[in-house]
């Protein structure tokens, strides 16, 4: 059994070559040496607190040193990071620290009423023992501290837990736990299967590390903070945006200032805006240092892929297959390629698995559920029912088992064929309906909703609401949207409304969603 961890790792490069650049932030650049030691005083106030192993640090912060300070500190101590999406409203954040047990909270200033909020409505025995503003209490605390001796004589061992809060398919986030040898191992073998990861100190001692990497996705969805963990064990170097929303051009210019080799993003979400921006001034940015622009999560499309290879003929595309609960496979493809949707070759590690519990061959026509085996996550937190349903076990191997159906082809691709649940995905974050809907009919001129996800060129879904008005109130859309805002997320607010004058439930209240959909679309074209 294998014990790889993303602290020890990073604590390696730190004492083998402390000079070489970790994190790059606007003008900040922070050496492997400095993060190691900002994080280890950190850990010094997280540990005179009386944290220690297992409990819960919450993350609440842009794309900046601070997220990295944060998991590395906690990492050391044994504590488990937790991602907390800055989009969240009052309402969702105290749910996040009461559902985590969260014993610290670090976050921006830019969130601070968002914090407010949320703890305003917990008891003072469920709210963080730990509270930072990294604007306000954050240096302080740690220049203040003692680091004569360690915080703690503890190894940080590939047992240590890191939590990974997913919209998912059940209403509230739920936390997937990954021990961090799993994730670190999951993350080597997607590119290269059937083999281990490399010594660190090995690496470092042959002058090896990993390409400078940009994540334009923030480090507190999977997609950005996995691919971020995996280029600092390999001693590479990270670039980081510190606004919540994208901004091509900045992504563009520090690409080239930082002489960026990989850029990772969330589909068209994201390379569309990119796209434009390079079409607009093709001849602004120097890119030539780029080798790699990496995608998860979202659909990014043949055509988009075309408009960013005809400007940067000489660099991969790489689309990620995965889920918060399993990293899969990739694909590449390049300018000389036949350039159309991804495709994914089975293989012993990524099935798919049929109703009556077997995997299916090529060729046989089966649909089922996409499964992948291997170094996977242990379940969800607090969610022993969900976990049985979502990891299962199939001819004596376990599999994660997200929600996706799929089948076989003949010749072993599989065929993606949409995800399993009304689960909508809009520019990388999931939206559960209900959660919307639940939102939406306590308006009074509201009798009965239902929310979708269509189609959408650039966020791959947009949600939408189907509204049944009540007798003799007028819907009006501007203010239905604002009422929703007050209690959800931006993200999770309807952009489109369509009334009806029923939504044609069954007799068991049960919505055809496949229908409303296709009218939704259809309202909408």
């Amino acid at each position: 059994m294998t014990d790889y961890s993303f602290a020890r790792a990073w604590r390696t490069v730190a004492e083998l070559a402390p000079e070489r650049i970790a994190l790059v932030c606007r003008d900040e650049r922070l050496t492997f040496g400095e993060l190691d030691a900002r994080a280890e005083r950190l850990a010094h106030v997280f540990a005179a607190a009386g944290l220690g192993p297992n409990d819960k640090v919450a993350i609440m912060c842009v794309n900046a040193p601070v997220y990295i300070e944060t998991f590395f500190a906690a990492q050391k101590l044994g504590c488990v990071p937790v991602n907390v999406n800055y989009r969240y409203v009052g309402a969702e954040l105290a749910y996040l620290l009461d559902n985590s047990d969260a014993a610290a909270l670090v976050y921006h200033d830019e969130f601070a009423a968002t914090v407010h909020d949320a703890l305003s409505t917990l008891d003072e025995s469920r709210r963080p023992r730990v509270l930072l503003n990294v604007a306000e209490d954050y240096e302080p605390a740690i220049a203040a501290v003692d680091t004569t001796e360690p915080a703690t004589v503890r190894q940080p061992s590939g047992d240590d837990l890191i939590f990974l809060y997913t919209g998912g398919t059940t209403g509230y986030p739920k936390a997937v736990m990954w021990r961090s040898d799993d994730l670190y191992v999951s993350l080597w073998q997607m590119a290269r299967p059937d083999t281990e990861p490399p010594d660190v100190a090995t690496q470092v001692k042959a002058g090896k590390q990993a390409a400078t990497l940009l994540p334009a996705c923030p480090l507190m969805h999977g997609t950005g903070l996995f691919i971020t963990l995996s280029t600092l064990s390999g001693g590479g170097t990270v670039v980081l945006l510190d606004t919540p929303r994208l901004d091509a051009d900045a992504v563009w210019a520090a690409i080239e200032r930082e002489h960026v080799q990989v850029c990772t993003i969330v589909g068209d979400a994201f390379a569309r805006p990119l796209l434009a921006a390079l079409d607009e001034h093709p001849d602004r940015y120097d890119l030539t240092g780029l080798r790699a622009i990496t995608s998860s999560g979202v659909t990014w499309s043949p055509e988009t892929k075309r408009g960013l290879l005809a400007h940067l003929p000489g660099i991969t595309l790489i689309d990620s297959l995965g889920a918060s609960e399993g990293i899969m496979t990739r694909t590449e493809t390049r300018a000389t390629d036949d350039i159309a949707p991804a495709r994914f070759k089975s293989s012993d590690r990524l099935v798919v698995v049929t109703d009556d519990g077997n995997v299916a061959q090529p060729g046989d026509g089966q649909i089922g559920l996409l499964g992948v085996g291997g170094a996977i996550p242990l379940g969800y937190y607090k969610d022993d029912a969900k976990t049985a349903s979502t990891f299962r076990t199939v001819n004596g191997r376990r599999y994660s088992i997200p929600g996706d159906y799929a089948t076989v082809e003949t010749d072993g691709t599989i065929r993606l064929l949409g995800r399993g649940s009304a689960c909508i995905n809009t520019g990388g974050e999931k939206v559960y309906p209900e959660e919307v809907e639940l939102a939406l009919r306590a308006h009074p001129a509201v009798f009965d909703c239902v929310v979708v996800g269509i189609p959408d060129d650039r966020w791959g879904e947009m949600v939408v609401a189907l509204v049944e008005p009540a007798d003799g109130l007028p819907i009006d859309t501007g203010t239905l949207a604002a009422h929703c805002r007050a209690t959800l997320a931006a993200y999770k607010v309807p952009k489109q409304f369509v009334t009806l004058p029923s939504l044609q439930r069954s007799p068991a209240g049960k919505a055809d969603y496949k229908l409303l959909r296709e009218l939704a679309m259809a309202e909408l074209s």
